[in-house]
């Protein structure tokens, strides 16, 4: 059994998991060996996230980020995914298994915990490790979760122009865009949202436009290139596709858990990520990128991959208190 004490450093490291606008919308309940892990529908995103889908997804990383964590401290876990029919809130039991001591793979993937971020600045211009998309795929490709690189010419021209049309209606939402200016956060202690630092202010040339948050308020201004300036780098970053062949919250936590390992892979790797979700917002978007790309499934996360070309930017957490009920 896990004390007060052991369970609090094990949510300091699950509330590291990225979600959607950084809302953090879970909760813990720890007791004696079990962790359940909730759905805290009050920081829910109605206009971006109308079925709660993404958010649910950012719940799944914080479960496998749960996981690791006790891994890397030699406690073994297993996790029960909707355990209880009639709460569908409640996504995941975690249970504590066993203790033995932790091998180099535990540590590693713990390590990358503290490390990972997003990163909506541009890439480095450099391809990604050989081999790593097809381990990627290897350690994600269970629980009916598959990952697809966007490596084709006629693939990476329909993702950029469903990217571009999710973009520009959704530019065009009034509560879009109030939804925008009420997570965008100024005080760099914000304990949620996204800081506006943490936005790229360098002109980029890439058919994978990252989510375009001037709309929603206070932003960092771009600077004003010179006349005779050369043009901006054309990014070509890496993107890949995670999905699922069912499309209910069990595959949601399942796809979430799968994308927590890609991304402390990556970083492990030296990599890191940033969503390309205007293209998976609303169902529209989702049923015409299915159509596009032939997929058999449905898509449930979208990223650019590659190798960081500033100074990391660390998005606030709340307090473990908020969000940790121990009985």
């Amino acid at each position: 059994m896990l004390d007060q004490a052991q369970w609090t450093q094990v949510v300091e490291q699950a509330v590291r998991a990225p979600s959607i606008h950084n809302t953090q919308p879970w909760a813990f309940t720890a007791s004696g060996d079990r962790l359940e892990v909730r759905h805290d529908t009050a920081r829910g995103l109605p206009a971006i996230d109308p079925t709660g889908r993404q958010q649910v997804l950012s719940c799944g990383v914080a479960v496998h980020f749960t996981v690791v964590a006790l891994r890397g401290s030699g406690i073994t876990a297993e996790v029960d995914v909707l355990p209880d029919p009639a709460d569908p809130e409640h996504l995941a039991t975690v249970r504590v298994t066993g203790r033995g001591e932790p091998d180099a793979t535990d540590v590693r993937a713990a390590a990358a915990i503290g490390a990972r971020h997003t990163d909506r600045a541009p890439f480095l211009p450099e391809p990604l490790p050989a081999g790593l998309v097809d381990r990627l795929q290897a350690e994600t490709g269970r629980d009916g979760v598959w990952l697809k690189p966007i490596s084709r010419m006629e693939e990476e021209t329909a993702v950029a122009v469903l990217l571009d049309q999710g973009e520009q209606l959704e530019q065009h939402d009034p509560a879009y865009l109030a939804e925008l200016q009420a997570w965008l956060r100024t005080d760099p202690d914000a304990p949620d949202g996204v800081p506006v630092t943490a936005l790229p202010t360098e002109s980029r040339a890439t058919n994978f436009a990252v989510r375009d948050f001037a709309g929603g308020g206070p932003h960092p201004t771009p600077a004003t290139p010179a006349d005779d300036d050369p043009p901006p780098p054309v990014e070509h970053p890496s993107v890949v596709l995670l999905g699922t062949a069912a499309d209910d919250r069990r595959a949601w936590v399942w796809a979430g858990m799968a994308l927590g390992r890609l991304l402390l892979s990556i970083t492990d790797a030296g990599l890191t990520a940033s969503p390309l979700t205007q293209a998976l917002d609303q169902d529209w978007a989702r049923n015409r990128l299915t159509a596009r790309l032939d997929l058999v499934g449905h898509p449930q996360m979208m990223l650019r991959l590659g190798r960081p070309s500033g100074a990391q930017v660390t998005s606030g957490r709340r307090p473990v208190a908020e969000v940790l009920r121990v009985s």
